[in-house]
């Protein structure tokens, strides 16, 4: 397991075992009131991080705002202008996404790194692939992984230089298998806080193939602290597929787990409505338990015999078991409702 230096935010720390799973507001910054809505939608979907965007004076506003509908820790998402980036701290942002480097002089970055540590802020340094530095990039002919390594610690090194050390970082790339190199091997270059995510990802299906490899790649690795699942879609899929990867890679215990077989000729049953069905249902369960919807009374069970409690369908019915062991047969039109009555009933 990778040692992780601790940084907090508020009440949060960043590198005490426990992964985060983040996301950004996608509402226009100049619509205040949608983007508070939205803030909102995405706590209630269990958003752990929120991330804002905030690219001009009027923009701080939304911090305030925000922060008094939600309490979830709010990252102000700062390029080029490090007064945004003070004034974000001031108006009770819990962390500063920046690129040091493009904030301009020494005495810019040293501004922001007092102001970040008089107000006890964290600042996550943002790096991708389509941001590296010019010297950088023409060293390397390509934004390769040891490119965005490099460029990261450069942007570590003008923080430390004014002894400011609350730092986590990202190095994102649309291409997985640079995304994954380059965070593997920065997580033997330092002992900051890492946040995952495969940027610019494309589409809720794609995307989210995309982020599993990478995110989940990682994840199994022990590295990371936070993740984004980065989607064209809406903000809270993303959290949805966040929480989706860290049950999958084992990370997060809470919750339903829903395992279904692919269906064969010997299926006599609805499986896939079924499956989708139980699915739905559960989805605000949060007892850490593993559910199978099996569409074969023969081998169901025993093929599904490590979860907790499940259901294998037969010609109109199914027969409900729990560890392996049956239970009882039931009709097909009253199989979800009994299964989520035993799931009710379970300690």
């Amino acid at each position: 397991m990778r040692e992780v230096k601790q940084v907090k935010m508020g009440k949060m720390v960043f590198g005490d075992g426990t992964v985060r799973v983040q996301s950004m507001l996608s509402v226009p910054s100049s619509d205040r009131k949608g983007s508070v809505k939205q803030a909102v939608e995405l706590e209630k979907a269990g958003c752990e991080i929120i991330r804002a965007a905030i690219p001009n004076e009027e923009a701080v506003g939304l911090i305030p705002a925000i922060k008094e509908a939600v309490s979830v820790p709010l990252v102000a998402d700062i390029h080029f202008d490090y007064r945004l980036a003070i004034k974000a701290v001031e108006a009770g942002v819990d962390k500063i996404r920046i690129n040091p480097g493009n904030i301009g002089a020494d005495d810019r970055v040293k501004a922001v790194a007092d102001a970040c540590r008089r107000h006890r802020v964290p600042i996550r340094i943002g790096v991708n692939a389509g941001s590296l530095e010019k010297h950088i990039l023409e060293k390397y002919g390509a934004p390769v992984p040891e490119a965005l390594v490099e460029s990261a610690l450069y942007h570590v090194s003008l923080l430390e230089r004014f002894d400011f050390d609350d730092i986590v970082i990202s190095i994102k790339s649309s291409d997985v298998q640079t995304m994954v190199a380059a965070y593997r091997l920065l997580s033997k270059r330092c002992a900051y806080p890492l946040h995952l995510g495969v940027t610019e990802a494309g589409t809720a299906r794609m995307g989210m193939i995309k982020n599993a490899i990478g995110i989940g790649s990682l994840l199994l690795d022990g590295i990371g602290d936070t993740i984004r699942v980065s989607l064209t879609a809406d903000p809270v899929e993303e959290v949805r597929a966040g929480y989706d990867i860290l049950k999958a890679s084992g990370i997060r215990k809470t919750g339903a787990e829903v395992i279904s077989c692919p269906t064969c000729g010997r299926t006599r049953i609805n499986l896939i409505a079924l499956a989708n069905e139980v699915e739905t249902a559960l989805a605000g369960c949060t007892k850490p338990i593993k559910v199978a919807v099996m569409g074969c009374a023969v081998n169901g069970p025993g093929e599904a015999r490590e979860a907790d409690i499940g259901i294998a369908g037969g010609d109109g019915c199914a027969v409900l078991f729990r560890k392996g062991q049956l239970l009882r047969k039931i009709p097909e039109e009253d199989v979800v409702p009994a299964l989520l009555a035993e799931i009710e009933s379970m300690s």
